[in-house]
Formats: C-alpha cells, structure tokens, sequence
C-alpha cells in the first residue's frame, strides 16, 4: 500500500515543511558541527607539521608512515590543489594518491623502489607550492615558533574542513535521523540490533542500522547493498521481507537531482534478488522537489518525511 508516493496534492505542502526543518536544524547545529571538525582537524595538521619536522624533513619515509597526511598536504599550497591536479603535475599514478587518501595506505601491490620514485615526486611538487605566507619559517630558514605552528594549523585545518563541508554536515543530518528513527521504533517496543545481526538474523520486532543487504547486478553478480535501517515489523509472518530505509538528508535542491538514480539503482538490485514485493523506502528531510519525488514514485519507491515521521507506522510498524 502506497503512504506518500501516491498523494502528489501534498507534496508542495511537505516539501516546504522539510525545507524550514532543514534550515532550522542546519542554523542550530551545522556551525557547531563545523567547529567541532575543525578543531578535530587542527590537531591533525599539528601532528602532520611534527611529523614532517615542520616541512623541514618531508621524506618518502614519512608519507609511507602516515599516508593520510597527504590531504593536509594538498591544503597547504598556494593554491590549494585538488587531488587530478597533483596526479597530474606529479606525474604519479591515481591508485597512488587514491590509496594514501582514500585508504591511508601505500599501494600494497607497488615495488619499493617505483614508490619511493613517485612519492619523491608528490614530495618536489608539494615543496614547489608550498605556501609561504602560511609557513613563514620556510623561507627564513629558521624554526617555528609555537605561535606559528597553531597559526599554520588552524588556516590548513579550515582548508580542509572547506573541502569536506557538505560531507561533514550531510553525515551530521544522518546520524540525527537516525537517531530520531532509533527513538521512535524503540519507543514503540522495537529492539535494537545494530552490529549484532546480518539480515536473515532478524525477528520480528528487531531492528538494525547500517546493514549490508545481498542484492543482485543485472548480470547476476552477487552485490551487497548498504541499507541505512532494517527493521522488520512485530507481526511479521515466516519468510516476510523486512522494511528497508534509506535516510537521505539534502542542503539543496540541485545535489537531490544529481543523487536521485542512486536509489533506483538501489531498489533495482534488491528487486531483482528478492522480486517486487521488497519493500525499500526513503527517509526524507530537506530539499527534496517535487520532481524529485515524481522521479522515485516512478521506481515505485515510497518515503516518509522526517516531520511526519508517525507515517512509519501505515508501513506496518
């Protein structure tokens, strides 16, 4: 039974009751959010500047001891680079940058001898740009005082945060949707079972968070498909599918187009492993349009908002 999918006469109503609650949380929390990462992040360009003697002693030693620094690295130039671009001025392979990055790791499978090669390379470029306004000790070839070294870190570590802001407040929006859906199922008797259980673990009345669900690739390929809740419902019958949620918080209108084939994709995968009675919803808050909606209606994919979360209830729970 369709909740929302099919009432399109409300849709204009809901869509600018999410976007005030949006706002209204991203005015609250979002500044605190980014300050707290920010003061994360100084303290980890504090330890990058101490592991590279304060750019005095930046080795192929060092970034394969701390891969993950090569971030704060690229923060620091004048200009920030972005990561194609040092691959490119480098002349260094993507998996290489790829993996110290994403992965805060060397490439497992490079010889030693064409890694030192190429990180010596990241090393002369990053020295070429290295912005000295930032690291004034450089040029005046003296040590840093105390004072600079914070001065430094919090300027990279606001770089950084700039890089990171969508993500850092995209994931803060979905930890509190999820919390708001952790109270209300245990309100209601649920049981949390997050970390405990794989999807053919659950009973009725059970409920877990950030589940790996197997799903089926057109070609029959085996794929696991990571589901933001899993919930089945109390009177469930033997066999009975659980309820399948996708959280999904938006800033702007323009990103939700951009993102809206990621669950038809989704769905897609499941339908095809578990057929069309799988039952995989979105959990909405903010800017999500009405041709958004028409998009995910067309899939037949159903959703709750987030201020209207009592509408859990009409999909059996």
């Amino acid at each position: 039974m369709a909740v929302n999918l099919d009432k399109p006469q409300r849709w204009k109503d809901d869509i600018a009751r999410s976007v005030d609650q949006y706002n209204e949380w991203f005015l609250r929390f979002a500044p605190l959010t980014f300050r707290e990462e920010r003061k994360w992040a100084t303290e980890e360009v504090q330890v990058m500047l101490d592991e590279t003697g304060n750019f005095r002693n930046l080795t192929p030693d060092e970034l394969i001891n701390c891969p993950g620094i090569l971030f704060a690295l690229r923060m620091s130039t004048a200009p920030p680079i972005a990561r194609d671009r040092l691959i490119g001025l480098a002349g260094v392979p993507p998996s290489l940058v790829d993996n110290m990055e994403k992965k805060d790791r060397v490439p497992p499978k490079m010889n030693t001898k064409t890694l030192r090669v190429h990180l010596e390379q990241v090393i002369g470029m990053i020295g070429q740009l290295l912005d000295v306004d930032i690291f004034p000790w450089l040029d005046e070839k003296r040590g840093p005082t105390d004072q600079e070294i914070y001065r430094a870190a919090t300027i990279v570590a606001d770089r950084l945060c700039g890089a990171c802001a969508d993500p850092i407040v995209r994931n803060a929006q979905e930890a509190r949707q999820l919390e708001e859906m952790h109270k209300w199922l245990t309100d209601r008797g649920y049981t949390n079972m997050s970390g405990k259980v794989n999807l053919g673990d659950l009973r009725p009345g059970m409920f877990a968070f950030r589940l790996n669900v197997p799903g089926l690739m057109e070609d029959n390929t085996n794929v696991n498909i990571p589901v933001d809740a899993v919930i089945l419902r109390k009177g469930a019958q033997s066999g009975e599918l659980p309820l399948l949620v996708e959280a999904k918080s938006a800033g702007d209108f323009t990103n939700t187009n951009k993102r809206r084939k990621e669950e038809a994709k989704k769905v897609g995968q499941l339908r095809k492993k578990y057929g069309n009675g799988v039952k995989y919803i979105l959990f909405l808050c903010g800017y999500f349009n009405s041709g958004y909606l028409g998009f995910e209606a067309a899939e037949g994919i159903d959703w709750v908002w987030e201020h209207r979360i009592d509408d859990l209830a009409e999909f059996g729970l």
